[in-house]
């Protein structure tokens, strides 16, 4: 990633061109005076992580839930009509 330092003064007037510069890759610094204060760089997108036991508690299963399914809900499974 390329690295550029840019001052205060001009970062009120070329802001547009910098984000487009942050969109390709660049990183800016934001100095002040010629001190670093500040970096802008893209934002990366994190896939979202899936929080394993987060309904813990909060769901409670049947105690007959996976006991064999009827025929006649199968047979709706497979396409055949219902029986009610």
């Amino acid at each position: 990633m390329n690295t550029q330092t840019y001052n205060v003064q001009e970062d009120e007037k070329h802001l547009k061109s910098l984000l487009q510069a942050v969109a390709s890759g660049v990183e800016i610094i934001i100095a002040e005076e010629g001190k670093p204060m500040a970096r802008l760089s893209s934002v990366e997108e994190r896939p979202q992580k899936i929080l394993f036991g987060v309904l813990k508690g909060k769901v409670k299963v049947s105690d007959d839930f996976d006991a064999p399914l009827p025929e006649s809900v199968l047979a709706e499974f497979e396409g055949n009509e219902c029986d009610f």
